[in-house]
């Protein structure tokens, strides 16, 4: 039954007066977008272990809701989505894409695209060009075969498909990239700068396109002197924007810089009038209005607080909730009933076949003649096959101006999610990057003074991790303090570590950073706070002996610590420094920064699985922001090590011993004893047999290990370390008689700046008394967690280390401690620890 639109009203009067909201477009349009949301959501966190992009689960969800699969049921469709309901539908999620385009064209840095070489030319060149030939060849066997694609005139129904069959989703291919791991290394450099030239001559090719469809059915019956002022027409909006809007917006740019501290909410709103009056003029062109905001995209400035402020302002509301509507309407017009019989199911299959052959052939061609290995060039065939949004937008366009009719659109709606769901499997099938030798790596800091004994080098490689500018001035303190003497070499590794998340934003900053991983530690990078911390780096390493190599981890929280700790492999480091999640400054405890509590699972991730010692760094203040100091004028000037004893013990005061030959750094050892005389009890920790103790009760090594020989090595540590310091090291015994007390009182005595300390995993006897506490950060062991703990008063930074061994890999949480063992029934009624109890040694004594 037809349905007059201009009958239809916005909203009903409810429920109570009859009326079913359902027959009203707003509220139905509330109820289509709701049930969009949860099911596109629901696939998506579906396919989220298959590594997905989020578009695909929108595309699948449209399907699914539209008469593919629930569409089927007349009574759900007529009621849920009716006919009269597409043009609203359909114009909201229009809103979202234009939008969403001006968020692509604010990715693509046309400068970096000119920067990018002949190589990502020529395979965006190969990759466009011989895909588009075969699209062509396509178009005519499907002009012949399916029903009614013959009434679109020749010209703009070959463009369509060779559109179609060419393009690279360049977004989509950024969070493939980033997902595998493979965005900071050459192979995803040059992808990156291929899909970006590509994605221009897409555009380019896709406006010629529109210009020669006009509105399809009466493409082959109007004058070719129309698409020409089109083409024409559109060339002189490119370069009106280009020439004068560009100009223009950097101005505003500079007017909302912090420099200026201007109000900058009347720039904002001009801007984004600026994306719909573009779309407007477009369309009144004859282009698609989404072709205005793609190029007014281009036109702002690319980094600085303007960009990132439009980002802010649009980013989720657009990508969150207005795209998903629009990929979803394409699913919803997407019929896979139409495609039937065995010829329709050829075609989709001779579709799928041409489109992968074409870019990945092309691709994979060029790429060798470039000299890259096979491997790499196959695997960049395949990234380059992602087709995703981009080419869902040209389809929709293709269908919208009745090129292509229900049949081809559902064949090609499916050509471009099989290539782009196989992107992801493919890639990691046959590409895995080469892993560093780390056959000499010094794993430990104890390693490292003893082969420098041996081979008369000493140099250190640290990695260090940064979330921001703020953790600089202290971690630069920090490492100058590491820098012993003039005859020694501190090579840094910069890790500055970027959370890759669902926004947009994500995608630019990948694009400001992407000439930043393995091996391009020495390239020059783009964006205001990498170069900010970048520089700050660069200037320390004027200053001596330390050679600074900066770098950028873009990576979800939950694998972040791989590429921490796959820097730390390849480059062979011998200590990792991780900022811890909160920090503080000034007096007392207020907190300035949490970065939260998934930044905290990162470091006690990397603690897990690092090939090498780690030091997560509690920064109080450390260097009073001195961001460059000097070897005799750096503010960290005195240093205490706690010794207690264990292996992470000693590897604290193996890195004292480095901080005593620094010429401005006064070291002191306090070494916690018990004292003489004392009777001894016997002291076991039980283990729990669960995980939820985790969060709140310290964790400790499982290892067996020799008691004796450890009390040894402890006291040969000791010895050697006060023999070869004496006279520079102040070193004292302290009775252990409160442990707590005593080293609260060390951190609130304002004596020192830095505190060091082992984790304490194998712990002494004192230690382990203390496993019973409730842990507020469980992660720094006992002592470290004291000196951490909020509302303690501790006024110095605090360094905890863990010393690298495999023997104390596995860790449990413990659950209770036992003392007077020998009489002890454990809580399964024996004499004996069951298999979820555990001691950590034989004894305490």
């Amino acid at each position: 039954m037809g349905v007059n639109i201009t009958s239809i009203k916005t909203s009903s009067n409810g429920a109570w007066q009859g009326d079913n909201p359902l027959d009203f477009a707003f509220p139905l349009l509330i109820a289509q977008t709701t049930l969009i949301l949860v099911v596109s959501r629901f696939l998506a966190f579906l396919l989220k272990p298959l590594r997905q992009p989020k578009v695909i689960a929108e595309i699948v969800g449209g399907i699914l809701l539209g008469p593919s699969v629930l569409g089927r049921n007349e009574h759900y469709l007529h009621r849920i989505f009716p006919s009269w309901s597409t043009p609203i539908l359909e114009s909201v999620a229009s809103i979202g894409l234009l939008f969403f385009l001006f968020l692509v064209g604010l990715e693509l840095d046309l400068r970096s695209i000119r920067r990018s070489g002949r190589k990502a030319f020529g395979i965006a060149a190969a990759g466009i060009s011989l895909p588009f030939v075969c699209g062509i060849g396509v178009a005519f066997v499907l002009r012949k075969t399916v029903d009614g694609a013959d009434k679109v005139g020749y010209a703009q129904f070959l463009v369509f498909m060779g559109v179609a069959l060419s393009i690279t989703a360049f977004p989509v291919l950024a969070r493939i990239l980033a997902e595998l791991k493979l965005l900071t290394t050459e192979l995803g450099e040059t992808a990156m700068a291929a899909a970006a030239f590509n994605d221009v001559a897409a555009w380019i090719l896709l406006a010629l396109a529109v210009a020669l469809a006009g509105d399809g059915d009466g493409g082959g019956h109007k004058s070719p002197l129309i698409s020409i002022w089109v083409l024409l027409s559109g060339a002189a909006f490119v370069t009106f924007m280009l020439v004068v809007i560009a100009p223009a917006m950097k101005w505003v740019a500079r007017r909302c810089s912090p420099q200026n501290d201007v109000v900058d909410e009347a720039y904002i709103c001009l801007t984004l009038t600026g994306v719909l009056v573009s779309g407007f003029m477009t369309d009144l062109i004859g282009i698609h209005s989404i072709f205005g905001a793609f190029v007014f995209g281009l036109t702002i400035p690319k980094g600085g607080q303007f960009a990132d402020r439009l980002i802010e302002r649009i980013e989720d509301f657009v990508t969150g909730l207005l795209l998903p509507l629009y990929f979803a309407s394409s699913g919803l017009k997407t019929n896979v009933a139409k495609i039937q019989g065995g010829k329709a199911w050829g075609l989709l299959a001779l579709v799928i076949t041409t489109a992968c052959a074409g870019k990945i052939l092309g691709t994979f061609v060029v790429a060798l003649m470039f000299m890259m290995p096979v491997r790499e060039s196959l695997t960049l065939g395949v990234l380059m096959n992602t087709k995703g949004l981009v080419e869902l937008i040209v389809l929709n366009i293709g269908k919208e101006k009745k090129v292509l009719n229900d049949e081809m659109f559902a064949i090609l709606v499916l050509m471009a999610l099989f290539t782009t769901f196989v992107t992801t499997p493919t890639v990691m099938a046959i590409y895995k990057p080469a892993r560093g030798n780390s056959v000499h790596t010094r794993r430990k800091l104890r390693d490292l003074t003893t082969s420098a004994k041996e081979d008369n080098t000493d140099e250190l490689r640290v990695l260090a991790c940064v979330h921001g500018l703020g953790n600089v001035p202290s971690l630069i303190s920090l490492i100058e303090s590491t820098r012993s003497t003039k005859k020694s070499l501190v090579k840094l590794f910069v890790v500055h570590l970027v959370e890759l998340t669902e926004r947009s934003s994500s995608i630019v900053m990948v694009q400001r950073v992407r000439r930043n991983g393995f091996p391009f530690f020495n390239r020059v990078r783009r964006g205001e706070w990498h170069d900010r911390i970048v520089g700050a780096f660069q200037a320390y390493s004027q200053l001596g002996r330390v050679r600074v190599r900066p770098t950028t981890a873009i990576s979800a929280l939950s694998t972040m610590h791989e590429d921490i700790c796959h820097v730390a492999e390849d480059k062979r480091v011998t200590l990792i420094i991780l900022p811890f999640h909160k920090q503080w400054r000034g007096e007392g405890d207020e907190t300035v920064e949490n970065v939260g509590h998934g930044w905290r699972g990162v470091n006690q991730r990397v603690l897990k699985n690092a090939p090498c010692s780690v030091a997560v760094f509690v920064d109080r203040g450390l260097g009073n922001g001195t961001q460059t100091p000097a070897p005799t004028t750096t503010a960290a000037q005195r240093v205490c090590v706690i010794f207690f004893g264990g292996p992470d013990d000693r590897e604290a005061l193996a890195l004292g011993g480095r901080m005593a030959e620094h010429p401005s750094i006064k070291v002191t050892v306090i070494r916690f004893v018990e004292k003489e005389g004392k009777e001894s009890k016997d002291m076991k920790l039980r283990f729990s047999s669960t995980t939820k103790y985790s969060e709140h009760n310290y964790s400790f090594s499982t290892a067996k290990m020799n008691r004796e020989k450890e009390r040894e090595l402890d006291e040969n540590t000791v010895a050697e370390f006060r023999s070869k310091w004496d006279g520079i090291v102040e070193y004292s015994d302290k009775l252990a008689s409160n442990i707590v007390e005593g080293v609260l009182t060390i951190g609130r005595s304002r004596e020192y700046e830095l505190i060091v300390v082992g984790k304490g995993r194998f712990p002494s006897t004192m230690v382990a008394g203390l496993a019973g506490r409730q842990a507020e950060h469980a992660e720094l062991g006992p002592i470290g967690d004291i000196l951490a703990s909020s509302g303690s008063g501790i006024v110095s930074s605090v360094l905890v280390i863990q010393q690298h061994d495999l023997a104390h890999a596995e860790e449990k949480p413990v659950s209770n401690i036992v003392t007077h063992a020998s009489n002890t029934t454990y809580h399964d009624g024996h004499d004996q620890p069951s298999s979820s109890v555990r001691e950590i040694t034989k004894d305490f004594v």
